[in-house]
């Protein structure tokens, strides 16, 4: 199943484009809210230093994640419009089996060692564990890949739910009714699963279960899997995803290498230092509306790239996409930075009222994620001419260019500089791939529809901070933000009447 009518109707590929984008968002927006509601739920039980040790263990999983899948799921897609489908899936389904399997053995061999260096030495478990869920859900990479590429959004959708929603339960399970019965002193089957020195390894133990499940409903899209390595297709498609391992890793680095060197160069104590990397932890979470557009965007967008590609129309087409997804950018950021009184409850302040601390870094990261979001779009410039290695090569300027400014920034500033870095990064990675974009596979943009958008959401946001700024109650602040957030939505549907009148559900507003 594909695309391929969208030569003779561009328009017509951007609708299935926006109806997937629906389906999978369908399964970001109610899994990530409902594993939002997890932030509260930790930050009440743990104070900002565990949490800052929570928030370690998933960026190593972030970073283990990029060497385990090395960009099989883009290779996938790629080689998929060229070759015969089921030997793509089976060669790379069956290269990931055997890395997957040699990397946990290498990890999981010296763990102690590498528990000792990041002074975690009486939990190595917490590793293991961490260790297991990458490697679970790297060998659900490709069943994924293969939904999506099928345009099944409603199955996709339907799984990623069933993981968050069995996350939460079992951390729900363990943290609050096996630990609620243990310090009652119950004597029961709850009480006995609660063993206190495993600490905060419930959280993973929670993830750990539900990749698991997730694995074995995706048992179909193994159906028929055959272990299979064909030397030329897995040559060719290492050499068309090796750079992506860099462009991965980049990417992990500019997302998680501030909650390492916030640890390294906060200007003062260790303990001081934890808080500082939970309380900035905490409220990088506040982006999560634009990461989550930007995630459910990515899931529709890059098989339909490639199934785009053969078409004449195809770089209007990209113009078209790139201009409505920074309106949608926008609103999000609108949505949460206009709402800030509120959304801070999500962040258990009640208990620790020191995650508020640093409520006003946020409008600065969900502005870096509209920059990440575009550069995004950008990057399909070198995906579809083969140039992975300069993909590789912008990322590793970004993370060069994170870690300069961190290492500068934070002994000055503290988690401001850690978020200042994050914009500096995302900002100049967008300026770069646009000019070398538009050399190698030029894409009429719209620059100033695109400066109007962001402009109009930063005046927007700005006006009620000089309102919170003249110490203005909360409940005018909420009612300043609804009528700001209102008057972009009528100017949006103004301005973008011609484009918006094509995407499903708003058509019906034009009629």
């Amino acid at each position: 199943m594909g695309l391929t009518f969208v030569e003779k109707n561009p328009l017509a590929g951007i609708r299935q484009l926006a109806s997937q984008t629906l389906w999978y968002g369908l399964s970001n927006i109610f899994g990530r809210f409902i594993n939002y509601l997890l932030t509260p739920i930790l930050t009440y039980i743990y104070a900002a230093s565990d949490y800052g040790d929570i928030s370690i263990l998933f960026a190593i999983a972030a970073f283990l994640n990029i060497f385990y899948t090395y960009g099989m799921e883009t290779s996938y897609f790629r080689f998929n419009k060229d070759g015969n489908e089921r030997n793509v899936l089976n060669s790379s389904m069956s290269i990931l089996l055997i890395t997957t399997l040699l990397y946990s053995t290498l990890l999981i061999l010296p763990v102690q060692s590498i528990a000792a260096a990041l002074k975690m030495e009486n939990h190595p478990e917490w590793l293991i564990m961490v260790i297991a869920i990458v490697a679970i859900d790297t060998l659900t990479v490709i069943p994924f890949a293969k939904l999506r590429n099928e345009n099944r959004p409603r199955k996709f959708a339907l799984i990623k739910i069933i993981n968050i929603l069995t996350n939460m339960f079992f951390v729900v399970f363990f943290l609050y009714w096996c630990k609620g019965a243990y310090e009652a002193g119950n004597k029961g089957f709850l009480s006995s699963l609660y063993l206190p020195q495993l600490g905060i390894g419930y959280v993973f133990i929670a993830n750990l279960i539900a990749s698991g499940l997730t694995l074995i409903l995706l048992s179909k899209e193994w159906g028929g899997f055959q272990f299979q390595i064909q030397g030329e297709l897995i040559r060719s498609m290492l050499v068309y995803s090796t750079p992506l391992i860099i462009v991965g890793f980049g990417g992990i680095i500019n997302e998680t290498i501030d909650r390492f060197m916030i640890l390294w160069r906060y200007d003062g104590t260790e303990v001081a230092a934890r808080t500082a990397n939970g309380i900035y932890s905490a409220n990088y979470k506040l982006s999560v509306m634009i990461v989550l557009f930007i995630q459910t965007f990515r899931m529709g967008a890059e098989p339909f790239f490639f199934k785009q590609s053969s078409s004449a129309d195809a770089p209007a087409t990209y113009a078209r996409v790139m201009r409505l997804f920074i309106v949608v950018c926008c609103a999000c950021f609108l949505l949460v930075v206009l709402f800030l009184d509120a959304w801070k409850y999500f962040m258990g302040i009640g208990m620790h009222p020191e995650y508020a601390e640093g409520l006003l870094i946020v409008p600065v990261l969900m502005l870096a994620k509209i920059f990440l979001g575009i550069y995004y779009n950008l990057s399909i410039w070198y995906k579809l001419t083969n140039r992975t290695s300069t993909g590789a090569l912008i990322t590793l300027i970004g993370a060069a260019i994170t870690i300069a400014l961190n290492y500068v920034l934070i002994p000055i500033y503290g988690y401001w500089g850690c978020a200042m870095a994050t914009l500096g990064c995302y900002g100049s990675m967008m300026v770069i791939s646009y000019a070398m974009g538009q050399r190698h596979y030029p894409v009429p943009y719209n620059l100033s529809n695109a400066f109007l958008h962001i402009g109009l959401a930063v005046g927007l946001f700005s006006i009620q901070f000089v309102l919170r700024q003249s110490g203005i109650e909360t409940i005018w602040l909420h009612v300043t933000g609804a009528l700001l957030l209102l008057c972009y939505l009528v100017l949006v549907l103004t301005i973008e009447k011609k484009e918006l009148k094509h995407v499903p559900l708003l058509n019906k507003i034009y009629r």
